[in-house]
């Protein structure tokens, strides 16, 4: 129908004609109450944006030569972070002559994540950087996910 004609049947039903692609030939037009649309648009927005989450990297960091003890408390704030929905860099530093043993440090950062192995995914193995070798972890996606 012509433009001319659907302004007036838009008018007559108090409502917006609005162009849905303009670069088709003839234009594509709909009738809407546009206010009604924005305000629905607005409000899916904020609730998408109430549902975002900003995910943090948390570092745990340890020496070659940690104590079981020690060991375990730095896993527990491992996953508990990683419980949390934020992933975690644990990292392990060399001083000195521990820059000889680095296989001691990996052998200790493939340990840890096994430990963390029910609620974490490795995302890079063992790097050296420096005197610092570390892993990423990543929390496990949730199997029973909303749909």
């Amino acid at each position: 129908m012509s433009s001319q004609e659907a302004l007036r049947l838009a008018e007559e039903q108090s409502l917006d004609l609005v162009k849905i692609s303009p670069n088709a030939v003839p234009p594509v037009c709909k009738l809407m109450d546009y206010g009604k649309y924005r305000f629905e648009q607005t409000k899916r927005e904020k609730e998408a944006r109430k549902n975002q989450r900003v995910v943090e990297i948390k570092e745990v960091r340890m020496s070659p030569s940690i104590d079981v003890n020690d060991f375990n408390v730095k896993l527990r704030n491992a996953q508990k972070f990683l419980s949390e929905g934020n992933r975690c860099k644990v990292t392990v530093r060399f001083r000195g002559r521990e820059m000889a043993h680095t296989n001691i440090g990996q052998e200790l950062l493939l340990k840890f994540a096994e430990e963390c192995g029910e609620v974490a995914v490795m995302d890079k193995s063992p790097k050296l950087e420096g005197r610092h070798m570390s892993i990423f972890l990543s929390p496990k996606p949730a199997k029973d996910a909303k749909k």
